[in-house]
């Protein structure tokens, strides 16, 4: 067995103290904290136990469950509670505080995080008449919570109660423990460096949308009071005059999508991984009142146009116009509000990549180098990386591209393929010499850390944007290839390299600022302005090095006072049902589709961003977009707003009633205001998905209160009833109101149909966004509202059903009938019992793809369970796995169903 731990993880001491007490034989490495060890996992862990067989086993609990099994050491069921007590309740709480004490210096915010836990297990001490958890042996639960408080308690200044206290230095007291201690943390550096590399848990208020926050009497009494307050003269709307400048005392925002691609339909995933994020900040951006610029628009040069443009007959600008003009039709069916979509193939786009290269050579940061490439001999070309596939030479994954692994991630030299193959004619290809320019990132490395650690230090860059920025550097930087062997790209000016064409990754991110050009002649203030602007990058996270090293250096070496990115922010990716999009097998919603489907765009928009793969990647689910359009959108949030303006009109005659608080009312107010608060700082920090939740807690909380007023009862009874009829009706339109505003970024159309069934004031949603939120009366008594009409459709059963046989990639109906037939003759073979069946029609496309899926959903299941999930999203995972499995064996001609098992000796 081998143990693997790396310096600074808490995780670690626990597995290193469980080691030495049991005595159990096993040779120890101490690795980095992005080295890979497990080849399944995405990402990296530690620690790591790596079985005899072959298995690995990466929960530090199971680890140490592990050890003391093995050591003879029964577990009792006081123990596995305990376990699951510490890494459900304590570790969570021990992570938040950690971050506060040691990164931000916040011991009195961190006391306050951990004076749950705490209490608890010093309530469980008490009780017990034993020195440690579960006996008078010391036991593997008395090790893990020990090591989880360890970097805590061992300061002695952390106020803790007398039995935890006691308990804790009995542990603390073992010469085992402490050596582990001593050799996991090294001081508190190597801690400080784990801790910044692993973002803080959420609190408690931004991950369960179901707590409900406490207030005191005061601030519920100031909430209502600035509820009555109304809106007076809070805001005024802001009309958007192009071109839209930098201006001095103002947030100055510039907001950049990710680029995509122009020769293909971009689908789903494409969609919400950087168009519709960006989408959402730009117009929450707006509303805060913010002096924000949103560009994007189509990647356009490289071989991939080359390609397509040979694939449907057209030239290379010809292809370029067209798919440009899907993008942008797509784009504005989904309504993405940019304020200028443009284009790389431009001449702005040439004089200032040109630029840019002039600066790096004269200021030395370019090298020459000649460099072995695979050629195509069949197709006559030089192959970019992306139109390379073989098996990766780390992993062994049989479909790595030129340029990297999306198995294992490592960055791959297309030379160093295994068994490599042209994607456009399936030949092999040969390996020549070319002689290439390289930006000299070694020489930049210096100079881009400085930078890095004061962006990501003062920015809102995501969990996965600093992990892949960091993995990069983590061996050093490599000089890259900055030009290609092609014809269509940004020619390269220099005299020794006129065949050549700037290489897409530094040439496609120069495209914002060419696109800002076309956009305006002023651009330069802008890109040349980091004084006054801030610049927010959005994108998946297979673009991530792009934009924080390569992209980075180029700028950074030009030395031309450019605007370097404050925030970038990427996702991770969006499956489709338990497979990936795939415009050639007719599997997935691409964009150019998602219209046809009679769906709304708002509630495409809804759906996409309330799975955006936030922390890990998603998967598109027809059956869960019904539920949650269903659920969420039809009986929670539109049965609220329909109601609440029904009420109105058939009771009040359309104008809002007369409304006298009372303290149930004040106290709605409250909370209405909190998730507003909450929805606001959630936003700021780009938490689009969680700042969602606030919106539907906002309407869960009025569709509670209604349906515990009756208004629809009390306004058929006395006087005193029928004021109280109006004050919840006239308080629930203005909820409703301020839904409206919360939801323009989200659903903009909804928004605005909200906002003209109620006519509300212009200035309803900004007035309220400004600042640290506040909801205000905005419809008072006397305002006379719209006609008001349901919000949303049901979607059924037979329509989703309809709709996933239409992207599920369902084969031709001859097809079909031949694999009917197939099937029927294959069912008509006899074999013994016993004995192995006849594969019969198997198809070896479909086999290795289901392979794929079931790996990969082999992946998401271990990783599920290692995160704790809860067991009925595992649930749900491995019923995926199980299925997967079934069409994997059927594809192979196996039986699909399992063995009959022996019995388990009890």
């Amino acid at each position: 067995m081998k143990l693997y731990i790396s310096e600074g993880n808490p995780h670690c001491i626990k597995a290193l103290a469980v080691l030495e007490l049991t005595g159990v034989k096993c040779d120890i490495e101490v690795i980095s904290h992005e080295e890979k060890v497990v080849p399944h996992l995405s990402r990296p862990v530690s620690p790591v136990l790596l079985l005899p067989s072959g298995q690995h086993l990466f929960s530090p609990n199971s680890i140490c469950q592990y050890l003391y099994d093995v050591s003879g050491q029964a577990l009792t069921v006081a123990t596995s509670q305990w376990l699951e007590w510490e890494a459900t309740n304590l570790q969570p709480a021990v992570l938040q505080s950690l971050h506060m004490v040691a990164l931000q210096g916040k011991r009195v915010e961190a006391a306050a995080v951990m004076k749950e836990p705490l209490n608890w297990l010093e309530q469980s001490l008490s009780k017990r008449s034993t020195a440690f958890l579960t006996a008078e042996v010391m036991s593997v639960a008395d090790v893990v919570l020990w090591a989880a408080l360890f970097p805590l308690l061992s300061d002695t200044s952390f106020e803790v109660g007398e039995q935890v206290r006691r308990w804790f230095e009995c542990v603390d007291s073992l010469s085992v423990c402490q050596a582990a201690a001593r050799r996991i943390l090294q001081g508190n550096e190597a801690l400080k460096t784990f801790l910044q590399k692993h973002t803080a848990p959420l609190s408690p208020a931004t991950t369960d949308a179901a707590d409900e926050c406490v207030m005191s009497v005061e601030e519920i009494e100031g909430a209502a009071q600035v509820w009555a307050e109304g809106l007076k003269a809070r805001s005024a709307v802001i009309e958007r005059k192009h071109p839209i400048l930098p201006q001095e005392g103002k947030r100055n925002v510039l907001l950049t999508s990710a680029l995509p691609y122009v020769n293909n339909v971009p689908h789903l995933g494409n969609i919400i991984g950087c168009v519709l994020s960006a989408d959402v900040f730009a117009r929450y951006g707006r509303l805060r009142g913010w002096n924000l610029l949103f560009v994007c628009g189509t990647d356009e040069y490289g071989t991939a146009t080359e390609n397509k443009a040979r694939e449907e007959g057209l030239t290379t600008q010809e292809i370029c116009d067209k798919y440009h003009s899907i993008h942008a039709s797509i784009y504005q069916w989904f309504q993405i509000d940019f304020d200028f979509f443009g284009r790389t193939t431009t001449e702005r786009q040439t004089e200032i990549a040109q630029d840019i290269f002039w600066r790096l050579h004269e200021r030395g940061f370019l090298l020459e180098d000649t460099v072995e490439q695979l050629r195509c001999e069949s197709c006559e070309r030089f192959l970019a990386d992306r139109f390379v596939e073989g098996v990766c030479p780390h992993c062994h994954y049989p479909e790595a591209r030129g340029d990297q692994c999306d198995k294992c991630g490592r960055l791959i030299n297309a030379v160093e393929l295994r068994n490599p193959q042209c994607k456009v004619c399936k030949e092999t290809p040969v390996i020549r010499s070319s002689k290439h320019l390289f930006l000299d990132l070694p020489k930049l490395e210096g100079e881009l850390e400085q930078w890095l650690e004061k962006s990501i230090g003062s920015g809102d860059w995501t969990a996965n944007a600093r992990h892949i920025t960091r993995s990069w550097l983590r061996d050093g930087l490599k000089p890259r290839c900055i030009t290609r062997d092609l014809r269509w790209g940004t020619p390269v000016p220099h005299e020794d390299f006129r065949e050549k064409v700037f290489y897409v990754w530094f040439d496609a991110p120069i495209g914002y600022l060419s696109i800002t050009a076309n956009y305006t002649d002023q651009w330069e203030k802008w890109w040349k302005n980091p004084q006054q602007v801030e610049l927010y990058n959005f994108m998946a996270k297979d673009n991530v090095p792009f934009h924080s090293v390569v992209f980075p250096c180029s700028l950074l070496g030009a030395q031309d006072n450019y605007t370097l990115v404050n925030n970038l922010i990427a996702t991770e990716y969006l499956n489709y049902e338990d497979t990936k999009f795939s415009k050639s097998r007719g599997v997935g919603v691409f964009g150019d589709m998602a219209q046809d489907t009679g769906i709304p765009s708002d509630v495409w928009r809804f759906y996409l961003l309330f799975l955006r793969p936030e922390a890990q990647d998603s998967a598109f689910s027809w059956a869960d977009m019904a539920i949650k359009n269903n659920s969420e959108l039809l009986n929670n949030l539109g049965n609220f707003i329909n109601r609440a303006g029904m009420f109105v009109s058939k009771f009040f005659d359309g104008c809002v009633p007369e409304m006298l608080l009372n303290e149930d009312d004040k106290r709605l107010i409250a909370q209405v205001c909190w998730e507003l608060q909450q929805y606001i700082t959630l936003l700021d920090k780009v938490r689009i998905r969680d700042a969602l939740k606030c919106i539907l807690n906002i309407s869960r909380h009025g569709n509670q209160y209604m349906q515990l007023n009756e208004p629809w009862k009390k306004i058929k009874g006395g006087d005193d009833d029928r004021q109280r009829a109006g004050t919840v009706t006239g308080v629930c339109v203005n909820v409703a109101c301020l839904l409206s505003a919360v939801l323009e970024p989200y659903m903009p159309t909804v928004s605005h149909t909200i906002r003209a069934q109620l006519q509300a004031p212009p200035t309803c949603g900004s007035a309220q966004l400004q600042g640290a939120g506040s909801f205000v009366c905005t419809l008072p008594a006397g305002h006379r509202i719209g006609t008001v009409s349901p919000l949303f459709q049901k979607l059924e059963n037979e329509q989703i059903e309809a709709l996933r046989k239409r992207f599920g990639g369902q084969q031709p109906e001859e097809e079909s009938v031949k694999a009917k037939t197939q099937s029927s003759s294959s069912a008509s073979v006899e074999t013994k019992p016993g004995a192995s069946q006849e594969r019969l029609n198997t198809d070896p496309e479909r086999v290795k793809h289901l392979t794929t899926l079931v790996a990969e959903q082999g992946d998401k299941v271990r990783s599920l369970k290692a995160q704790k999930a809860e067991k009925s999203i595992i649930g749900e995972e491995v019923t995926k796995l199980i299925e997967l499995k079934k069409q994997l064996c059927l594809a192979e001609g196996k039986n699909s169903e399992p063995a009959a098992q022996k019995g388990k000796k009890k």
